[in-house]
């Protein structure tokens, strides 16, 4: 949003929680980054039964972008549509994939993103090839690649974010690395939002960040019907800024709880809440990670590069959605520790080296008790699987596929992330607290992401999201702003 509207020349102001994350050696250690949780908040969140939760997430310039994986997917075009699930309804778009093809081909080329089109059996229609080439597999991959295709697969080059230029590695800011997934880049060559859109904005004299400020409440007309301040917790204490035009991207979760917490006489339910929806409806995917370990010896260092969809939509065996196959970062020692089951005499280090690790997702489906609340001032985040049984399939699917490549293959669950809680404290695809629609008693935003209820703030982030299909949601968060930003542009002349 702030790339889209830093030329319009009007002035723009970001407060951003957190502050810069820092660059040091421990930018790239497995023990500071999955054991110690070094870049995740200290928060303390509560879920159901008033347990505490601890969220695996941080506040930086750049949000949780500075640790994502940078798979950039484009959902599939049905995506849009509605569809039946074997658990229900997966929700139509108020825009189609039509719509949003233009921007994803924007955000594509923000964003720096390697692929290759024309062999994801799902892809949806492009106007154009990827912006930068696909990244090359490393020989344990090409092999795996091959042996997919061998079974009747269609293996992919997985569509990633990141600076590499291979045909003159000198000059590629990536380098490659296995600390990528999940890490912070030390050397800025991972496609975030910091890098990619703050950090050039700011030379724009129109654009101010202030960091260490968080929003706490915004404040409206007597009416209701505009936002005229926001209350700002900063480092010399609470101040009020005022504005004409206001967008929250705090995150699905968070962008729900400030909306929440900013309830008044006109707004007794929270912030354009008159549907009852702000918070409702928390989606985030059936996730799981998982290490396989085979008789072949894996000696990959950058390993997230190849992708499976041929289940996305079922197969015929089974006539629902099961979900989307994706290569891990490369896990070592650190990383599984916690995680391995070791016998004895067998060493992390070797179950590393014979690893290949998975992660794989699958559509969870909204549910207006899957939501987040606020209570005594704190986040309250209930949320319920469902959706289960076509991502179990998944799973069983690719467990049988790869034991019949390789008979020595045998499966680990792993969490990836260093908490015991994982379906709920990992909340890197969260989504679909304010969802977008036509109609004002079913939806908490309009076609344009501006909410029904007041005329001058727009939420702009995952919560948008209606339903979430099968595939990262990044690069469809970054479209959608791009998107709005052109309408804000517009509204503007």
């Amino acid at each position: 949003m702030l790339h889209k509207l830093k030329d319009s020349g009007e002035k723009i102001l970001i407060l951003e929680r957190g502050t810069f994350l820092p660059r040091e050696k421990e930018n790239w250690s497995s023990v500071a980054v999955f054991q110690k949780g070094r870049y995740h908040t200290t928060e303390m969140w509560k879920t159901e039964g008033d347990k505490d939760l601890h969220p695996e997430t941080g506040y930086w310039v750049g949000g949780n972008t500075k640790v994502f994986g940078a798979a950039m997917f484009r959902l599939r075009e049905k995506d849009f549509e509605e569809y039946q699930t074997a658990d229900g309804i997966s929700p139509a778009w108020p825009v189609g994939y039509k719509e949003m093809e233009p921007f994803y081909t924007e955000a594509e080329k923000l964003y720096h993103v390697h692929g290759k089109m024309g062999l994801d059996p799902t892809e949806p229609f492009r106007s154009e090839e990827y912006p930068y080439p696909e990244v090359s597999h490393e020989p344990r991959i090409q092999l795996l690649n091959d042996e997919l295709l061998q079974q009747g697969l269609h293996p992919f080059y997985l569509p990633l974010g990141i600076k590499l230029d291979e045909a003159n590695r000198i000059k590629s800011p990536c380098i490659r690395c296995n600390t990528c997934d999940g890490f912070p880049c030390l050397i800025h060559a991972k496609s975030d939002a910091d890098i990619n859109c703050v950090r050039p904005s700011l030379d724009y004299e129109n654009v101010t960040l202030l960091t260490d400020a968080k929003a706490l409440k915004l404040n409206t007309s007597a009416s209701g019907r505009e936002v005229v301040s926001v209350d700002v917790e900063t480092m010399e204490g609470i101040q009020q800024f005022t504005a004409d035009l206001f967008i929250v991207s705090c995150g699905a979760i968070n962008s729900a709880a400030l909306l929440l917490k900013s309830a008044n006489s006109a707004h007794p339910n929270g912030l354009a809440n008159s549907s009852d929806q702000v918070g409702r409806n928390y989606i985030k995917h059936n996730s799981v990670a998982m290490m396989s370990i085979s008789t072949k010896p894996n000696h990959t260092i950058f390993q997230k590069t190849l992708a499976v969809n041929d289940f996305y939509w079922g197969n015929e065996d089974y006539k629902f959605p099961m979900g989307h196959i994706q290569l891990l970062g490369k896990s070592n020692k650190d990383i599984i520790a916690d995680d391995v089951p070791v016998a004895p005499g067998f060493l992390l280090s070797e179950v590393a080296e014979h690893a290949i690790d998975w992660w794989m997702t699958g559509e969870d489906l909204p549910d207006p008790d899957n939501r987040v609340q606020v209570i005594n001032d704190q986040i309250h985040l209930d949320y319920k699987e469902n959706n289960r049984e076509s991502f179990d399939r998944l799973v069983h699917k690719i467990k049988h596929i790869l034991s019949s490549i390789d008979s020595g293959h045998s499966f680990i669950p792993h969490g990836f992330y260093p908490s015991k809680n994982i379906p709920l404290a990992a909340v890197g695809h969260q989504s679909g607290t304010a969802r977008f629609g036509i109609d004002k008693a079913t939806s908490v935003l309009d076609l344009n992401c501006k909410t029904h209820d007041v005329g001058n703030l727009y939420v702009v982030d995952g919560s948008f999201f209606p339903s979430i299909g099968a595939v990262n949601p990044s690069l469809t968060i970054i479209a959608n702003a791009l998107r709005v930003g052109q309408h804000l542009l517009e509204q503007m002349k």
